[in-house]
């Protein structure tokens, strides 16, 4: 079976082949090396990456899926192949890219939904829209505002804040609070826009004003300020989009750096750094949200002990087969194998840019 690799991805390919082969149930390995033929829809849906998957079935002794071997590929590729790059980054998100599509090709082959091979359940998942509300004039933010809650029926909105005038942020949230109402929750985002002398004064000034969470206030790699501002303040600090690996997220909450944890899919890890730091937030009993890619981060949010919220954006809606259904403030994840996303490959090709 030849599609076309590379000799790169034939290299990365064999070097996971050969991972595999020393945790997969022997008898299952030696049939197929003997036979040559791998599970048709893991094969291909991993072929572009020059990556090769093997699920484990019952008769050879597994239980379905043999998880902890994803945990060792992991970390085996992203301190090995890609270690002189740095554990973060582009190489992370590189590694992260892939995981995706393991686990993808994984529960496709299982015949089951993502969310469903990791031990959780299709309920929906709480969302707050994060589609608008950017540093508008603050006189504007309570229309936009009234229009993002009737998108899905939400109740939670984000607004972002880092105005040239602090009191402009206070303008803007109070703008939006008098149009919501006191029963919608309100999250503010700084985007690292603060040093920490301004974040003191500006986050103070909010912190009567009922949000759920302050955002990134601070560069993401000051936990030391952060963790200042987390003493000296009631909203609670939110911090994780820029987590690289799950490491980065326990040495925020070590540091006191964060109430509230929100890891990005890709710097995270992927589904398995997810996972990773799913546990450490079990453990520490933080609450923990999602950044972006709000398809794949739903289904994780059902097997997150600690989830929270799933941060909402319709940017992939363009070039996808079928959008995720969004209703009374919650995604619903589709009933099909795999993580549910279908690209519409007509549009794909309209949207696609040349290098």
């Amino acid at each position: 079976m030849d599609f076309g690799f590379t000799e790169e991805q034939r290299l990365l390919r064999d070097s996971v082949r050969k991972l595999l082969q020393k945790h997969a149930p022997p008898e299952y390995v030696r049939q197929h090396d003997r036979e040559r033929t791998y599970p048709e829809e893991l094969f291909q849906a991993c072929a572009e990456a020059g990556l090769l998957a093997l699920p484990f079935p019952e008769e050879y002794g597994g239980a379905g899926v043999d998880t902890t071997t994803f945990a060792m590929i992991f970390e085996e590729i992203s301190r090995g192949w890609l270690g002189l790059a740095g554990y973060q980054g582009l190489a992370l998100a590189a590694v992260a890219g892939l995981d995706i599509a393991l686990w993808d090709a994984l529960a496709q082959a299982a015949g089951l939904p993502l969310a469903v091979l990791l031990g959780g359940t299709l309920a929906p998942v709480p969302a707050y829209n994060s589609n608008g509300l950017g540093l508008i004039p603050p006189e504007n933010a309570a229309t936009e505002a009234l229009e993002l809650l009737d998108e899905g029926g939400f109740t939670a909105l984000k607004v972002r804040v880092g105005r040239a005038r602090a009191a402009d942020d206070v303008a803007a949230v109070r703008h939006v609070r008098a149009a919501v109402g006191d029963e919608v929750t309100l999250v503010a985002d700084y985007n690292q826009g603060l040093s920490l002398g301004e974040a003191l004064q500006r986050c103070r000034a909010l912190d009567a004003e009922g949000l759920a969470w302050i955002e990134e206030p601070l560069r993401y790699d000051d936990l030391d300020g952060h963790a200042r501002l987390a003493a000296d303040l009631a909203t609670p600090v939110m911090l994780g989009e820029n987590f690289y690996g799950s490491r980065a997220m326990y040495e925020a909450i070590r540091s006191r750096a964060c109430d509230l944890v929100m890891p990005d899919l890709m710097r995270i890890g992927g589904v398995t750094g997810w996972l990773q730091a799913a546990a450490i937030a079990d453990v520490t009993g933080l609450p923990m949200s999602s950044h972006l890619y709000p398809e794949v981060s739903g289904h994780l949010l059902r097997v997150t002990p600690t989830g929270q919220w799933l941060e909402w954006q319709d940017w992939a809606h363009p070039v996808l087969a079928r959008p995720f259904e969004v209703s009374s403030g919650q995604l619903y994840l589709p009933d099909v194998p795999g993580n549910g996303l279908e690209w519409d490959e007509s549009a794909v090709a309209h949207y696609q840019a040349g290098l």
